[in-house]
C-alpha cells in the first residue's frame, strides 16, 4: 500500500525572496523540533543557472500514541515517552533563469516503518517570468520593496509507505502458516506477537501509513507559517532582520547553549547563520 498527500497553495511573496526564506527557514517559531542542519553538497551550474544543494536536517520528534501502541518501543528505538531523533535528507535544484525551484525530502530512520517523501515545486508564476522584475532587481531593493503584488506558487506531494511485517509474514508463509521463530534473546521479543498474528501484512501497513498521513496534513500548515514567518523578517528588515530573528528562536528553542552554538563552537550569529546555508 501507498499513500500520497497533494496540496497547492501560494506564497505572496516574489520568486527569488521564497527561495532565499527557504534555505534560511530553520530555525523559526514553528519548526522548534530541529535540531540541525548541515549542508553537505552545493554546486551551481553557470551555464544552466542552476544551485544543486543536498542538506541533512537532524530533527527531534515524538511518535504518534498510536503508533506506539502498535509497535514495541524497542524497534523504533524511541524512549518510555516515545521521543527520538531522525535524519532528513533534503535535495533541492534552483533554476534562477526560469524561475522554478525543485525540493526532496525523504526521512533516513525508520525507513521499514514508514518511508516518508516529500517534494516540493516552487514556480514564479508564468505571467511574471518575462517580467522586468528579476532577481537582481529584488535584491537592490531590499528584496521586497516595491514587490508586494508578485506570488510564488507551491505544489507539495507526500508519498507515505510502510514495509512493516513483510519479512515476517514472508517467513510465516514460508513455514506454512506457522509464527516466526527469532534468534534475539527474551527481553528482545516484542511483548505483542499475537497482535502481529491477528493482523496481515497489509493492514498492519495500511494503519500506519494512514497515521503518517494525517500527521503529514496536519504539519504543512505549520510549515507554511514558519516560512511566512521569515519572508516576512525578509520584508522588514532584509537578511539582518532574518538574522536575529533566528538567533531569537534558537535561544527560544535551545537556550543560550543550545546545539548549534555547541556545535560551531562559539562563533558570532552572523558568521553561524551565513555558514549554515
Amino acid at each position: 500500500m501507498v499513500k500520497f498527500y497533494e496540496s497547492n497553495f501560494d506564497y505572496n511573496y516574489p520568486f527569488p525572496a521564497v527561495t532565499l526564506a527557504y534555505f534560511l527557514r530553520y530555525p523559526n517559531p514553528y519548526s522548534t523540533h530541529v535540531l540541525s542542519t548541515d549542508v553537505i553538497d552545493r554546486h551551481f551550474d553557470p551555464e544552466a543557472q542552476r544551485l544543486t544543494t543536498t542538506r541533512l536536517h537532524l530533527k527531534r520528534s515524538k511518535l504518534p500514541p498510536a503508533v506506539l501502541k502498535l509497535l514495541p518501543r524497542s524497534l523504533l528505538g524511541a524512549s518510555a515517552g516515545g521521543d527520538s531523533q531522525a535524519y532528513i535528507l533534503e535535495k533541492s535544484i534552483v533554476n534562477v533563469k526560469e524561475g522554478w525551484m525543485e525540493t526532496e525530502s525523504r526521512n533516513l530512520e525508520w525507513t521499514g516503518v514508514l518511508s516518508v517523501i516529500e517534494k516540493q515545486v516552487y514556480r514564479r508564476p508564468a505571467d511574471l517570468i518575462n517580467s522586468n522584475i528579476g532577481g537582481r532587481a529584488l535584491v537592490n531593493k531590499g528584496l521586497l520593496e516595491d514587490a508586494h503584488n508578485e506570488r510564488t506558487d507551491v505544489t507539495t506531494y507526500v508519498t507515505l509507505q510502510s514495509r512493516l511485517g513483510e519479512k515476517i509474514w514472508k517467513r510465516r508463509t514460508k513455514n506454512g502458516g506457522s509464527s516466526p521463530t527469532s534468534s534475539s534473546s527474551d527481553d528482545e521479543v516484542p511483548a505483542k506477537v499475537g497482535f502481529f498474528k491477528s493482523w496481515t501484512a497489509s493492514s498492519m501497513q495500511r494503519s500506519i501509513e494512514l497515521i503518517g498521513l494525517r500527521r503529514a496534513e496536519g504539519s504543512q500548515p505549520k510549515a507554511k507559517e514558519g516560512m511566512t514567518i521569515v519572508l516576512e523578517r525578509l520584508r522588514q528588515g532584509g537578511l539582518t532582520c532574518v538574522l536575529d530573528g533566528m538567533r531569537r528562536d534558537r535561544e527560544a528553542a535551545f537556550g543560550p547553549q543550545g546545539p548549534f552554538k555547541r556545535a560551531f563552537g562559539g562563533r558570532s550569529d552572523n558568521e553561524l547563520d551565513i555558514r549554515e546555508d
